[in-house]
């Protein structure tokens, strides 16, 4: 057997007889090394002419014992075929060698001419490999030749988007090992063995694969896995195939049917709308039907079209302005002609700063105290929502263009114009009652009834009188199973959210550490634009407003935390981060790792979802962004009251799906603890002092409200004792599941109770705090405001004065959580937590879609919810009319 030994950069041998023990003292082992090393070599030198030597011998390699300095060894692991002869005693080893074992494959090196008899022990060290943890250098005999043939390592380089292996020789023909993560050489290696030609260092295997073992590494590596984080394959393309679940014809027309089946009664009540227009067209005009040409106005595949007043979108017939191209939707239209057309003239949303001690309970500064009222306060409400009165339509329902300070010219009547060929709505509703008759007539109704198990239902609610306490949890794997999607369905109709445990097992296990994708973007900014990812955007939560913040330092504080100097937490939020409409592109292994982890893919596959409107939408149509979007954002166990990382109460306009993909806990210590109940008694003091002197203002008493104070704010927070089993955090089994997995607390509110939530929130909003920590001092829309967040004591009280009580449920690390369209809901980080959520449009809740769109035209212009982003009426159309192509051509294949 060689062995090899390193002592001040020289290789040496020795035989079994010398290694026997490990006391021997080193300088003998020198001694017999040298001697041994000079005659070995001449013999192989005669005898092999230049060939390699010592193939498919297995080495030992000897370093000295930690801490050790007498100069004795211990031994490391044989090296065999793969690098190590036993693996598991490998595993041994490297549990109890904290400064990680070395592990180095021999180099295989042609021998020069026959002239070079004897190696030159200065020229013999051709490379080192270092141990990362001691910063010390070991080297490899150059003579050393790889142990077997299907030993070589091969490199991976990245080419045109992909990882190819080749191996890399230098001038002098050794073969240079080099780690697939950070193609750095001399580094201790492990290879696998399926493929054999990658290899990770240890150093990268601590850092970027913590979950994975040396063992798991050696027999199937990360790339071969498919979750290989290098730099090359976070970039690269087609290399994970995002499933589709097999679905036979019978089951794709079911689909399609069931969806074309859910659209007919909106697409009537779109065809009756243009119907009803074209008729008040014809009595202008005192023509037939028959005989009104609508002229089709020019519009491009890439630009939307919206109404110049409510800024709904316009799919298809409107009126608009021959002078000045003003343009008005079919529902505004309407709306002039019964004489109750809304003014939405822009409100001001504007809080005043008024300091750091103000924020933390302090009173303002005096900088902010002598501002001017007028600039700094918030106007009153006037005109807004209000009826106009002098926008009228004409004796015969003609409608003149609107007034100049409207934005039109006040002159000219409005023409009806169309987008799409003539009666193509129409039509569209004709065609798809003829092929929907075709596919029941041949296929029967799919019908499959089985019970749902018990530990499929997780409670979230203990509403008295209630059926739907429980939400639907099943596992990922059974979401695979024949029938589970009809159970999705089953509660998905009721408008009830739905959680999906371990969906993160369904994919390939790529690492959603924030940093592995912060090294994803570096390596693939542009040049031109490295200024835009050096510095984030963020929202700090307390203040509600915008900071920027170095990206490192942003992620820095996501797993150790960040304070203010009075040591009150700091909680910053990313959103959309990166650029949503650039997520598949910069982050494009991330993106496919993402869909691969959906469930129920037939609803929420963004590219090719069946059962989603959203991607029915024809090519180089302007689409709207329906994500994935990655929320990254600190957060804490104890809900702090203010500056909490939250997502405010809020109502999407299309259904939605969050996946918690990642957390990582902060833990706070005694000293900030105590601060923090301090801070806590100065907020409490300033928020019963500033309500007190509003309700004074508003009554023009002194004291005829104390009693309102006193209920507000000397309630005690605690659980009550019939809901000691409940959904609540303190003294309930929840509180181990957020110290194990835990990461974010969901609230989600049922349809049904919007309008007692909303009469709550008006009833009570001057308990709450938006910008800068300002009382909210305006309510346009509870709901749409994004104003506030309700807290465990505002729940309490919701449940008392109006018996709404919301789900509640804590997400664990990749757990889906199914929020449907409609459903006001909030979200607090209980630990720091990177979530990816995608919006999809299931045909379940497109009249929930229709509902928002009227709500947000009703909003001032300058609200942040007006603009019509969705264009659920154009998405009704284009899913109408490719399903119909769809099941014509499977019906006609069936024949």
């Amino acid at each position: 057997m060689q062995v090899l030994r390193v002592e001040e950069g020289r290789p040496g041998q020795y035989s079994d007889k010398d290694i026997g023990s490990g006391k021997r003292e080193f300088s003998e082992l020198l001694e017999h090394e040298k001697e041994e090393l000079l005659q070995d070599q001449s013999e192989e030198d005669e005898k092999d002419n230049g060939r390699l030597q010592g193939t498919g011998t297995k080495k030992r390699r000897f370093t000295p014992e930690i801490g050790a300095s007498n100069g004795k060894r211990s031994r490391k692991k044989q090296l065999a075929s793969n690098y190590y002869e036993d693996a598991d005693e490998l595993m041994d080893e490297m549990e109890h060698d904290t400064e990680i074992a070395f592990m180095i494959k021999s180099k295989a090196r042609r021998r020069g001419s026959p002239g070079r008899g004897k190696m030159n022990r200065s020229s013999s060290v051709d490379s080192g490999v270092k141990d990362e943890s001691k910063n010390t250098t070991s080297y490899t005999s150059s003579s050393s030749p790889p142990s077997s043939p299907n030993s070589s390592v091969s490199v991976l380089r990245w080419d045109r988007g992909r990882c190819t292996s080749r191996h890399i020789k230098q001038d002098n023909g050794d073969v240079c090992f080099k780690c697939h993560q950070c193609m750095q050489e001399s580094k201790t290696i492990v290879s696998c063995s399926k493929c054999k030609n990658n290899s990770y260092c240890i150093r990268c295997i601590k850092e970027w694969y913590p979950h994975m073992k040396v063992q798991e590494v050696k027999e199937l590596c990360p790339f071969c896995r498919r979750n290989c984080n290098c730099n090359a394959c976070l970039h690269s393309t087609g290399m994970i195939k995002t499933p589709k679940r097999d679905i036979s014809d019978y089951e794709k027309a079911q689909h399609l049917a069931h969806l074309i089946r859910s659209m007919l009664p909106f697409l009537k009540e779109l065809s009756d709308e243009q119907k009803e227009e074209i008729q008040i067209e014809a009595n202008i005009q005192g023509e037939s039907l028959s005989n009104i040409i609508i002229e089709q106005t020019l519009c491009y595949n890439d630009e939307r079209v919206y109404c110049n007043h409510c800024a709904t979108s316009i799919v298809d017939l409107h009126r608009s302005c021959p002078k000045c191209l003003y343009e008005l939707c079919l529902s505004c239209c309407r709306e002039i002609r019964q004489g109750f057309l809304l003014d939405r003239a822009e409100v001001k949303f504007q809080y005043r700063n008024m300091g750091c001690e103000y924020i933390h309970g302090g009173d303002p500064s005096p900088e902010c105290c002598s501002l001017e009222a007028p600039d700094n306060h918030i106007e009153p409400l006037t005109g807004w929502n209000e009826p106009l009165t002098g926008w009228n339509a004409n004796d015969d329902n003609s409608i003149t263009c609107a007034p100049k300070e409207m934005g039109g010219c006040g002159e000219s009547n409005l023409a009806l114009k169309r987008i799409l060929p003539c009666d193509w709505i129409a039509s569209l509703e004709a065609k798809a009652k003829t092929v929907l008759d075709i596919c029941e007539t041949k296929y029967c109704t799919f019908k499959h009834e089985c019970g749902e198990r018990i530990d499929m239902l997780r409670k979230a609610a203990s509403r008295e009188d209630s059926c739907d306490n429980f939400l639907y949890c099943p596992d990922s794997r059974d979401t695979l199973k024949e029938g589970d999607l009809l159970h999705f369905r089953k509660h998905w109709i009721n408008g009830e959210p739905v959680i999906v445990q371990n969906v993160l097992e369904q994919a390939n296990g790529l690492s959603w550490e924030p940093m592995v994708m912060w090294r994803a973007l570096s390596e693939n900014m542009d040049p031109n634009s490295t200024s835009q990812f050096s510095e984030v955007k963020t929202i700090d939560c307390l203040a509600g407003c915008e900071v920027e913040i170095n990206t490192r330092q942003f992620f820095e504080g996501y797993t150790e935390g960040r304070m203010y100097g009075n040591l009150w937490p700091e909680m910053l939020k990313l959103k959309d981060w990166p650029p949503s409409d650039k997520f598949e592109n910069l982050l494009p292994r991330h993106c496919d790792e993402f869909i691969t982890a959906l469930p129920f893919q037939e609803y929420t596959d963004p590219r090719a979802g069946l059962l989603n409107l959203a991607v029915k939408l024809p090519p180089g149509v302007l689409k709207p962004d329906m994500g994935p979007k990655t929320y990254i954002a600190y957060g804490l166990v104890e809900e702090l009251g203010r500056g909490d990382s939250v997502t405010k109460l809020h109502c999407d306009m299309s259904d939605a799906v969050n996946i918690l993909t990642h957390t990582a806990e902060i833990k706070l210590g005694d000293e900030q603890k105590s601060a923090i109940s301090m801070l806590k008694e100065l907020h409490r003091a300033q928020d019963e002092r500033e309500l007190r002197n509003w309700v004074n203002s508003q009554s023009g008493q002194s004291g005829g409200d104390e009693e309102i104070i006193e209920k507000n704010y000397n309630r005690e927070l605690k659980v009550p004792e019939d809901d000691a089993d409940g959904p609540t955090l303190s003294g309930s089994p929840c509180t181990e599941a957020v110290e194990e997995t835990g990461g974010a607390l969901w609230d989600i509110f049922r349809r049904e109770d919007v309008p007692k939530l909303e009469a709550y929130l008006k009833k009570h909003y001057k308990e709450f705090r938006h910008t800068y920590c300002s009382l909210v001092e305006r309510v346009i829309h509870p709901i749409h405001d994004q104003s506030f967040y309700l807290t465990m004591d505002h729940k309490r009280k919701l449940k008392e004065e109006f018996g709404v009580e919301p789900w509640t449920f804590v997400q664990s690390l990749g757990e889906a959580v199914f929020i449907p369209a409609g459903c006001p809901h909030q979200v607090r980080n209980l630990k720091s937590c990177t979530k990816v959520a995608v919006d999809f449009v299931s045909p379940e809740n497109v009249h929930e879609c229709l509902r928002l769109t009227k709500d947000f035209r009703q909003l001032p212009k300058n609200h942040r919810a007006r603009e019509d982003k969705l264009e659920i009426k154009k998405m009704i159309l284009y899913a109408v009319d490719q399903a119909v192509k769809d099941l014509e051509a499977l019906v006609a294949t069936q024949v």
